[in-house]
């Protein structure tokens, strides 16, 4: 029998629509129905709204902690100090979430003083792979990175026990900051089991994640015009961005594409996902997206745009397509090429999609955090 471990996860939020906290919340649960037992340290934000969330929550057998956070500039930049409740919890192993911001290093110093106590503890860092942001971020931002990652992470990177990659193009990135290869671990984030139950057949095309910029939403809605098919742009809206696309639909004369409201159940989600054939991720930048994969587990025929994840897991032709970076036209072609394809083109297509996501699985996921640790 596997021995018990103590595990406490860190991330900056665990609350509201986080990318990181998906990763967080699914990992922590499928190492807790392996029997771990399981904590997570978060600050009291929720992402993407001035609220504040509960001090204390639970999951399951999992406890949630949050703590006043102070903010350091942008959203996620924040310092909260969880490092006396840390020391008295004594972990085994802390999985500390998000390279560049300051509560994974204060989970070095929490080990160190751990070790001092005798005790053994173990520090994971998962990247969540931030160096894909140098596509959007300004010039002062790119500098202060470059500035952090050249004399912050070149000397702190290498006391973690393991780092963990979430995609395999960001190892090098790693490698350049010092990192030995060795010390470098690739953990993808997973995805839960249910998506792998038998699948259904739809119509028309869809796009399923947060309505913002990065997403570049406007391509797709571009692409549609004149196109024999519907679109449904589904997720949690930034309400300036969608009247911007509202009015890109007004003045070129676009009628088949509509918005519908974020859809969180799981059961629910892949019962929506379920009415479609095509989905369609046109970001201007993704490290590791988890909504195309969710998709590819469904059968669906996907096509992204030539993002550094998109390129990770699409192999265009093979289970997917790809199309270059805010390219109307391009994208126009994939859609009608999909649309006018031969059935048993479209069979074999779905057939690899499903694949490739069995990589992904959850259980697999957890089983390799596992011999990990």
């Amino acid at each position: 029998m596997k021995r018990k471990l103590k595990i406490l996860e860190l991330t900056n939020f665990s609350a509201g629509i986080c990318g990181v906290w998906q990763r967080v919340k699914q990992e922590s649960m499928g190492l807790s129905r392996v029997g771990h037992e399981v904590r997570v340290f978060s600050s009291n934000a929720v992402k993407g709204s001035k609220e504040i969330a509960e001090d204390e929550e639970s999951l399951g057998n999992i406890k949630i902690r949050r703590f006043p956070f102070k903010n350091l500039g942008g959203e996620s930049f924040m310092s909260w100090n969880f490092e006396r409740e840390s020391i008295e919890y004594s972990p085994e192993v802390i999985i500390a979430h998000s390279y560049r911001h300051a509560h994974t290093l204060n989970a070095l110093k929490v080990r160190d003083k751990l070790k001092k106590q005798g005790k053994k503890c173990r520090v994971f860092l998962v990247t969540h792979a931030p160096f894909v942001d140098t596509e959007v971020r300004g010039f002062a931002q790119s500098i202060i990175v470059k500035i952090y990652d050249f004399i912050v992470g070149r000397n702190t990177l290498k006391k973690f026990d393991k780092v963990i990659a979430i995609t395999n193009w960001e190892i090098q990135y790693l490698v350049n900051l010092g990192v030995k290869k060795e010390r470098i671990s690739y953990v993808p984030n997973g995805i839960p089991e249910e998506f792998f139950k038998e699948t259904k057949l739809g119509k028309g095309i869809f796009f399923l994640g947060r309505i913002s910029p990065v997403k570049n939403i406007e391509t797709i809605i571009r692409s549609m015009k004149n196109v024999e098919s519907t679109l449904d742009i589904i997720g949690p809206a930034e309400e300036n961005y969608k009247k911007k696309l509202m009015q890109t639909m007004e003045s070129n004369g676009i009628n088949n594409v509509r918005f519908l409201p974020a859809v969180y159940d799981l059961k629910k989600k892949i019962s929506l996902i379920d009415r479609y054939e095509i989905f369609v991720l046109p970001s201007i930048t993704e490290s590791m997206p988890q909504s195309l994969i969710e998709a590819m587990a469904r059968g669906k025929i996907c096509i992204s745009s030539k993002t550094k994840g998109g390129k990770e897991i699409i192999k265009g032709g093979k289970n997917g397509f790809l199309f270059e970076i805010g390219n109307i036209h391009d994208l126009k072609e994939k859609i009608n090429l999909i649309l006018k394809m031969p059935e048993k083109e479209k069979k074999r297509i779905r057939k690899e999609a499903i694949k490739t996501a069995e990589k992904f699985k959850l259980s697999k996921i957890i089983n390799d955090l596992g011999k990990l640790f």
